[in-house]
C-alpha cells in the first residue's frame, strides 16, 4: 500500500512539476516577445495550489487574508509551508538562498518571484529594502521571522529586523499560524529540520496517509508612527504561538479563507 501511494503521488507531483515548468517557460517567452513582464501572482497561486493537491495535503483554514497588500509573518515548519500558503493567497515569499539551488523547485520558485536571502551574509538591510519595494508595488510578501524551521511543537522568538519593511512601505502586518496533524496529533514527518535533504523528506511524507494542515489567518496589525516594532514583534509571535496551539488541539473550523480581515491594534 505504501509503495502504491508513493508511486501515485510522485507521478502526479512530477507531472504537475513538468506542467508548471512548461507554464513558466511560456511566460518567459511571452515576456521576451512583448518586452514586458507578466504578473506571475495568479499563475504562482494556481501552481502552489496544484502542488498541494498532488502531495495529498488536506488543508483546513480559518480567518480571512487581507484584501490589501500586507507583510505576512508565519511560523515555519517545512518546505511544504510554501505551496500550502502560496496556494491560498497571492503573495511572494522570502526564502533562504539554498532553496534557489534546488533542482527544478529552485528555478520555479524564482519564476514565482521568490526573494532569496543568504543567511549570515549581512544582507538583511538590502533584503528589507527589497521587501519594502515589493510591498509598495502592491504585492504582499510572506516572511518566516523565526529564521529557521522547527519541529512544529512551538514557535521560536521572532526576529524584528525584516518586519521594519512593513513600516517602511506603510502597510499592515498579518500573522499566520500553520500546523501539521496526523491522526489528530502533531505530525513528526512534516518538519524539515537539520541536515535533512528535500528528496528524502518528500519520499518519507508521500509514503504515509495524507497529512492534515491547519492554517489560521489572524487579524491584521496596523503600525502607527513611532510604534515599537520590537514589542509588536513579540506580540505577533505570541499570536502565532496561540494559533498553533489551537491547530494542535483540533479547534479549527473547516472553512475557506476569504473576505476582509478585521483590523487589530498592536496589542493583537
Amino acid at each position: 500500500m505504501e509503495l502504491l501511494r508513493l508511486t501515485t503521488r510522485l507521478t502526479l507531483f512530477a507531472g504537475f512539476l513538468a506542467l508548471t515548468a512548461s507554464l513558466a517557460g511560456a511566460l518567459l517567452l511571452t515576456d521576451a516577445l512583448f518586452r514586458s513582464r507578466i504578473d506571475r501572482a495568479p499563475f504562482a497561486r494556481f501552481c502552489f495550489n496544484g502542488a498541494s493537491r498532488c502531495l495529498g495535503f488536506r488543508v483546513s483554514a480559518q480567518g480571512a487574508f487581507s484584501p490589501r497588500p500586507v507583510l505576512y509573518v508565519s511560523n515555519h515548519i517545512s518546505w511544504s509551508d510554501i505551496p500550502v500558503l502560496g496556494g491560498m493567497v497571492p503573495l511572494r515569499f522570502l526564502s533562504k538562498a539554498e532553496v534557489g539551488r534546488w533542482p527544478v523547485i529552485g528555478w520555479l520558485a524564482a519564476q514565482a518571484g521568490t526573494l532569496f536571502i543568504q543567511r549570515g551574509s549581512g544582507m538583511a538591510g538590502q533584503t528589507r529594502r527589497e521587501i519594502a519595494d515589493t510591498l509598495i508595488r502592491g504585492q504582499s510578501v510572506l516572511v518566516f521571522p523565526e529564521g529557521t524551521t522547527t519541529a512544529g511543537m512551538t514557535v521560536l522568538p521572532f526576529h524584528s529586523r525584516l518586519l521594519h519593511a512593513a513600516a517602511d512601505a506603510g502597510v499592515d502586518i498579518q500573522p499566520v499560524s500553520i500546523g501539521y496533524l496526523r491522526s489528530g496529533r502533531p505530525d513528526h514527518l512534516a518538519p524539515f529540520i537539520g541536515d535533512d535533504e528535500f528528496q528524502h523528506h518528500l519520499v518519507r511524507m508521500l509514503r504515509q496517509p495524507a497529512v492534515e494542515v491547519g492554517v489560521i489567518a489572524h487579524p491584521v496589525v496596523s503600525l502607527s508612527d513611532g510604534c515599537d516594532v520590537s514589542e509588536i514583534t513579540r506580540e505577533l509571535q505570541k499570536t502565532v504561538q496561540q494559533g498553533l496551539r489551537e491547530i494542535q488541539a483540533g479547534r479549527l473550523s473547516n472553512r475557506e479563507t476569504a473576505g476582509p480581515t478585521a483590523v487589530a491594534g498592536p496589542e493583537v
